[in-house]
């Protein structure tokens, strides 16, 4: 299960540089490729709007699910339209270049690059871990906040593949490995039955109390347990594909 941001924050950190809406891959299957969108085109304008940065035309893709509309893209300096439908997410169908190295590629940033030697990369990998846990744990109280709306944004599966880059790059491949299973050991240490973290639960319980649950408690909570992680999974997907949070 991976938490996405809140709809007035899609596909945006908490802080980057704003970015064209230039395609840095779009299959030759999607929507907008048959209508004519290619890679490197810069997304300019959709209908009558127009916008500079990518944040910019995610907004107003918003308000333009599943409709047909005109859009006007720049191609090796000259704009060119076309028509092409929005999908039900809200997506044209296209992956942006979203790499911080991608973007020095392009001269959008200036990328500086640390080095670490064998035995500087622990420490390095220890700090860099705490800090995408402590990320996570933010997000994950945001979500299951109430009136945050965070919880619409749940993503499963599909989420979770959308992330990885589209060509192989294989930091990227290992950095996003990295997350997910940081994201698991804190997921697995929830006091949820079924997971590690209920059986820690009652374990303590059991050191305090001085007392074992009974056996058949420990079924009823274990069942309990995961049908919570079933509904969640299928809440987390449901969202993905249908958007039933939404």
């Amino acid at each position: 299960m991976k938490g996405k941001d809140n709809k007035n924050q899609k596909r945006k950190g908490f802080i980057e540089p704003r970015i064209p809406a230039m395609v840095a891959y779009v299959p030759d299957t999607a929507v907008s490729y048959k209508a004519g969108l290619r890679k490197h085109d810069i997304i300019k304008g959709i209908d009558s709007a127009r916008f500079d940065y990518f944040d910019q035309m995610s907004d107003l893709l918003e308000t333009k699910k599943n409709k047909v509309v005109l859009l006007t893209v720049n191609r090796a300096g000259r704009d060119t339209s076309f028509t092409t439908k929005i999908n039900a997410d809200g997506q044209i169908g296209f992956n942006p270049f979203n790499s911080a190295r991608q973007w020095d590629s392009l001269g959008w940033v200036k990328l500086e690059i640390t080095k670490y030697g064998f035995f500087a990369a622990f420490p390095a990998g220890v700090k860099m871990t705490i800090q995408e846990l402590k990320d996570y744990v933010e997000q994950f109280i945001v979500i299951f906040t109430p009136g945050t709306g965070g919880i619409k944004g749940i993503g499963g599966f599909k989420a979770m593949g959308s992330i990885f880059a589209p060509t192989w790059d294989w930091e990227s491949f290992w950095r996003m490995t990295a997350m997910f299973s940081i994201i698991l050991a804190f997921m697995n240490m929830l006091p949820i039955p079924a997971l590690d973290g209920g059986h820690v639960m009652f374990t303590l319980g059991e050191m305090i109390t001085g007392r074992k649950p009974g056996e058949k408690f420990l079924e009823y909570a274990q069942i309990v347990g995961m049908v919570i992680l079933l509904a969640l999974m299928l809440y987390a997907n449901g969202n993905d594909w249908f958007g039933w949070g939404r």
